[in-house]
């Protein structure tokens, strides 16, 4: 049987971590033997990875997608059958500034319990964990559809964020433990790019409920969230029977408990803070482009459940070019590459965009979807490169958390960037986000050459920095 040592892809075995290798023998890092003393088949390595692919990542695109929807259908209920005078801001007679408190006041409580969500992901294991996430936000989802007002969405949303802080880290975080650094972006990738799916069935599913306004006395978007909310209820008991079984494992996988040493020589390592606040750029144009498309659409000369249908393309194309980039970054080990250029053609995009005049809707409508497309793709290489070169379990139970907290300051920045009154050209959202993709492409490219020379420096042998 032909053999070769694990984590020798054309690389020493040094670079394998010893989080994956513990994955495979169940064992704490420090106990785990050299990778030179392992030798795995690779038609059987493959056998296995598919395996783990089947149980982990459609589960996990699944449970992503439904938090999604139930994170921004607030931007379809937000014009939903406002043509009528039936939309969410209309029943509740809210003002523009109230529903940007509404938006901002999630992104609020995720910062705050994002890294204790993490915590509790190892304390009560993954499967119990995300279970409760799942069935907490979308019973909080469902009840949006009972606000009577501004107060009531205020104190709801708050909740959703709270409940919703966790999953995305927390899967990032145990895609650590299963997976080797040159694996995760695609991974990563088919999970957030259920965010586009969530987009695109968004919309879709907006068009159609929209139809059902004012059955029952009931507008449309209550019916919305309530539609949208019930399917992470059921969810969490089938994702807790069945689809997550994999994970459950996954709290005795070399999974310790973070020590206070660990935690401080996390915090001290400045080259991470590089990492947050790049993450801070990407966090703008994801957070406006997740809330206000179907906005930015109804200014392109789309109107009413049309408006709602015209998001559908730009996230079905937004899914494959996010999967793409992250292929090609995993493949090749270009991670770095792969997000910077990304950056930069989404940042060329949303600056042709704010320039193009309000009447070439076409036009608009084409820059739009490759800009979304690609604001999107940059996220997962970003996130695997920042994984591949944390050392230990330790730094990514605080590093991952933080990385994606601290970039909230984007989100709720992308909450206030897409003005009502410049509709329908919005110039002050579409070069902000171009601002910020650019300044972040240029800052992917400093760490990169800090990685570089860092490798220029190291001895022989010994385990170098990925890019």
């Amino acid at each position: 049987m032909s053999t070769r040592r694990l984590g020798e892809q054309g690389k020493g075995a040094e670079d394998v971590e010893k989080q994956d290798i513990s994955c495979l023998e169940s064992a704490k890092p420090e106990e785990v033997l050299s990778t030179k003393d392992l030798e795995v088949d690779p038609e059987a390595e493959r056998r296995l990875v598919r395996s783990i692919d089947m149980r982990i990542v459609p589960a996990s695109m699944t449970i992503y997608l439904l938090c999604s929807l139930d994170r921004s259908n607030i931007g379809n209920a937000k014009i939903l059958n406002s043509n009528t005078g039936d939309s969410l801001l209309q029943s509740l007679h809210m003002t523009n500034q109230q529903y940007l408190v509404a938006l901002m006041i999630f992104f609020v409580s995720y910062t705050v319990f994002e890294t204790p969500s993490n915590y509790m992901l190892k304390k009560f294991r993954p499967s119990r964990w995300i279970a409760f996430l799942m069935f907490s936000w979308g019973a909080m989802t469902m009840i949006l559809g009972r606000v009577k007002n501004f107060g009531g969405l205020i104190a709801v949303r708050f909740l959703l964020g709270m409940f919703e802080a966790g999953l995305f880290p927390g899967m990032v975080y145990v895609l650590t433990f299963w997976y080797r650094p040159e694996e995760r972006a695609l991974r990563i990738a088919l999970i957030l790019a259920s965010a586009t799916l969530g987009g695109a069935f968004g919309g879709a599913i907006a068009y159609g409920v929209g139809k059902l306004n004012n059955v029952l006395g009931i507008e449309a978007w209550r019916y919305l969230f309530i539609i949208e909310g019930a399917p992470s209820c059921a969810g969490a008991f089938l994702q807790r029977a069945l689809v997550v079984s994999r994970l459950k494992g996954v709290a005795s996988l070399g999974h310790h408990s973070i020590t206070w040493a660990e935690a401080k020589e996390t915090l001290r390592d400045y080259r991470l803070y590089v990492h947050y606040l790049t993450y801070i750029t990407i966090s703008v144009p994801f957070s406006s482009m997740s809330l206000f498309s179907p906005t930015i659409v109804s200014g392109l000369g789309y109107e009413g459940l049309d408006a709602q249908l015209f998001t559908v393309p730009p996230y079905a194309i937004a899914f494959v070019i996010t999967v793409m980039v992250a292929w090609v970054s995993d493949k090749y080990e270009i991670r770095s590459l792969g997000c910077s250029i990304s950056m930069l053609i989404a940042g060329a995009c949303f600056v042709v965009e704010g320039a193009l005049p309000a009447e070439s809707f076409k036009l608009r409508y084409v820059f739009f979807i490759i800009a979304l497309s690609f604001a999107f793709a940059c996220i997962p290489p970003l996130l695997s490169w920042l994984t591949a070169n944390l050392r230990g379990t330790g730094a990514a139970t605080l590093a991952v958390p933080l990385n994606v907290s601290i970039g909230q300051i984007g989100q709720i920045i992308g909450v206030y960037i897409y003005k009502a009154n410049e509709s329908p050209r919005y110039p002050t959202g579409h070069y902000t986000n171009a601002g910020f993709l650019l300044i972040g492409a240029f800052s992917v490219l400093g760490l990169r050459v800090m990685y570089i020379q860092r490798n220029k420096r190291l001895e022989p042998g010994a385990r170098r920095w990925r890019l």
